[in-house]
C-alpha cells in the first residue's frame, strides 16, 4: 500500500492517511460567526472525500481579531453548538477535525471590528490595507493570550482533536515572532525570547486548560519575505526549536505575509483581474500595475516549502511536519514521505477543486490534481464569495456558485 494510505500520528492523535486538508477560509460562516449548514455541508464533502484531517479555515479567538465577514468564530461559548455540529459531520464520515484559532491582528479593517486595528506594534509597514494600528497594551497582549486559551478550550469542548495555532501569514502571532512588525521594547519584544513569550504563554495556558494527552500544531511562517528582515529561516529554526520544547506537536511551514506578497503563499497565476474587481475605485489603477508587474513571477512550484522543512527538520525533534505547498502529484508526494521530509501532505487548492480528490488517489482514478493553479479562488475570496473552483471566471455581481468547494 502507498504510504501516503498508511495511518500517521501528531502526537497521541491518530490519523487514518497522511492527508491534511491546509485551512482554507470558507466564506460560509453566518453572519455571527456562528457554524451553518452551508459550512456543514463544505466540509461533509471533505470528510466523504477521503483526506485524513481536516484543518478547518482560521476562526477568530476574539471579536478583536475578525479578519473576514464570513468567518467563522470561536469567541465565545455561544458558538459551541455549532462547532460541534462541524466535528460530529466530520468523525460522521472518518475524518479527524481541527479548528484553525486565529487573531488578525493589523490584517483586518475597521468596519469589521469597530475600532482601530491592533498590532504588536504602532507602524504602518502596510502597502495593502494602509492603516497604522494601534500599539497593544501590556493588558490588551495578555487578554489576547487568554482569548487563545478560552478558544483552544471551546475547540476540545467541541471535538476539535487537536489544537491547532495560526501564527503565520502575517496575523497578529506572526506579527509577534516578526522583528519587522514587532518594534516593542517591553517583554513581548526587543529579543527573539522576547517576540516568542506569546507564543510560549498560548501553549503554556493551553496545556493547563486542556488535557496534555491533546495535541498542538502549529503554523508558523518559515520566511516573512517581507522588505526587511522579518522572519528568516534561520529564525524559524529557533523558534521550531523552542515549540518543540513547549511540548507542541505537529508544525506546518509557510511563507509570506497577506499585505506585501501573498501571492508567495499561492504560487501559481496572477488572477489580476479578480483581486482589482474587488478592490475600491480610487485603489484600482494601483493595483493593476502591481498585479500586472508579478505576472509569470510566482509560477508554481511543487512542494515550494520542502527546502525550507528540511532546514528545520533537525530542530523539530518529534513533531510532525507537515507539507505544504503546490503539493499535486502522486508519485512527489509519495517520495517526500518516503524520504522522510514530511510525515503529512496538506492540499488546499486541490481540494477546492476536487473535494475527493484523496478518494480518487486512492482508487487510482487520478494520479494528479487537476487544479491548474489559476487562484481564481483567491480573487473570488478577495470579493467576499466563498472558497470555491471559479476556474472558468467569477459569477457577475455576487452570486455564488451553488455548492460552494465544488468545481
Amino acid at each position: 500500500m502507498s504510504l501516503l494510505f498508511t495511518p500517521g500520528k501528531i502526537g497521541s492523535l491518530e490519523i487514518k492517511n497522511r492527508f491534511v486538508r491546509a485551512p482554507v477560509y470558507e466564506g460560509l460562516a453566518e453572519a455571527d460567526g456562528s457554524i451553518g449548514d452551508d459550512m456543514l455541508a463544505c466540509h461533509e464533502r471533505l470528510a466523504k472525500g477521503g483526506v485524513g484531517l481536516i484543518c478547518t479555515g482560521y476562526m477568530f479567538a476574539s471579536p478583536l481579531g475578525r479578519a473576514q465577514k464570513r468567518q467563522a468564530g470561536i469567541h465565545c461559548d455561544a458558538m459551541v453548538p455549532g462547532l460541534k455540529r462541524l466535528a460530529d459531520t466530520a468523525h460522521d464520515h472518518g475524518a479527524k477535525i481541527a479548528f484553525e484559532i486565529s487573531h488578525a491582528g493589523r490584517q483586518t479593517e475597521k468596519h469589521l471590528i469597530g475600532r482601530n486595528p491592533l498590532a504588536p506594534s504602532r507602524i504602518r509597514r502596510d502597502p495593502s490595507y494602509f492603516i497604522k494600528p494601534d500599539e497593544m497594551s501590556d493588558a490588551m497582549v495578555q487578554e489576547t493570550v487568554d482569548a487563545f486559551v478560552a478558544a483552544a478550550g471551546r475547540a476540545v469542548e467541541a471535538g476539535s482533536d487537536l489544537v491547532y495555532l495560526h501564527a503565520g501569514g502575517g496575523d497578529l502571532l506572526n506579527q509577534f515572532l516578526s522583528p519587522f512588525f514587532n518594534v516593542r521594547k517591553d517583554r513581548w519584544g526587543g529579543s527573539a525570547e522576547n517576540r516568542f513569550r506569546i507564543m510560549q504563554e498560548i501553549i503554556t495556558g493551553i496545556k493547563e486548560k486542556v488535557s496534555k494527552e491533546v495535541p498542538i500544531l502549529v503554523k508558523m511562517n518559515s520566511r516573512d519575505l517581507t522588505p526587511q528582515q522579518g522572519i528568516t529561516l534561520e529564525l524559524a529554526r529557533t523558534y521550531t526549536a523552542w515549540l518543540r520544547d513547549s511540548g507542541v506537536s505537529g508544525l506546518e511551514l509557510t511563507t509570506g505575509v497577506k499585505f506585501y506578497d501573498h501571492m508567495s503563499c499561492w504560487r501559481g497565476g496572477v488572477p489580476v483581474k479578480e483581486i482589482v474587481r474587488a478592490l475600491p475605485a480610487w485603489k484600482k489603477p494601483v493595483g493593476w500595475l502591481l498585479m500586472k508587474q508579478l505576472e509569470g513571477t510566482r509560477d508554481l512550484i511543487e512542494g515550494w516549502s520542502l527546502e525550507d522543512l528540511k532546514a528545520v527538520k533537525e530542530c523539530a525533534g518529534d513533531m510532525a511536519l507537515v507539507i505544504v505547498g503546490g503539493m499535486r502529484n502522486k508519485t512527489h508526494m509519495e517520495s517526500v514521505l518516503a524520504e522522510g521530509h514530511a510525515d503529512f501532505i496538506a492540499l488546499a487548492r486541490p481540494l477546492i477543486r476536487q473535494p475527493a480528490f484523496v478518494n480518487r488517489l486512492k482508487e487510482g482514478k487520478t494520479e494528479a490534481s487537476s487544479c491548474i493553479s489559476c487562484n481564481r479562488c483567491i480573487g473570488a475570496v478577495m470579493n467576499q464569495l466563498p472558497s470555491a473552483c471559479y476556474r472558468n471566471g467569477l459569477p457577475r455581481g455576487s452570486a455564488a456558485p451553488k455548492k460552494p468547494g465544488t468545481p
